[in-house]
């Protein structure tokens, strides 16, 4: 993640609690797949701390996917949160839910993202405000 989504990522969890992961590899690498790592995983009922790895057993766990960009709502970032649950399915958690974390909305988008059940949540660039996050 850079330095334009971690921020937004924290922000989000800060609001929300439970454990989150940075960069969750959803997907190992190996000789015909490339490693998938999610940009944050908040995995609900634990505390709330920032996880130091980036692997955590989330099997029978409820879990929030994030998906992040700093631009507008795009394909992009709507792919990779839709995606993402496909991923994570594998895992085997109780429940899972997509929010794609974004700088600016996007109508059309917008109303993509609510059709497939993945929530939108913009933070705007003047809404960082604490450092550490």
């Amino acid at each position: 993640m850079s330095k334009h989504e971690t921020w937004r990522t924290r922000k989000y969890w800060d609001k929300i609690g439970g454990l989150l992961i940075e960069e969750f590899v959803a997907v190992e690498k190996n000789q015909t797949q490339g490693r998938r790592p999610i940009d944050g995983l908040i995995v609900l009922g634990e505390k709330k701390a920032i996880h130091h790895e980036n692997h955590f057993d989330i099997s029978g766990k409820d879990v929030i996917i994030i998906q992040t960009k700093a631009r507008r709502l795009g394909m992009y970032l709507l792919g990779q949160a839709y995606f993402s649950k496909f991923l994570i399915e594998k895992h085997n958690p109780r429940s899972i839910k997509c929010v794609a974390i974004c700088g600016r909305n996007d109508s059309l988008m917008s109303e993509l993202a609510y059709n497939h059940e993945i929530e939108v949540v913009v933070i705007d660039k003047n809404e960082k405000t604490n450092p550490m996050l």
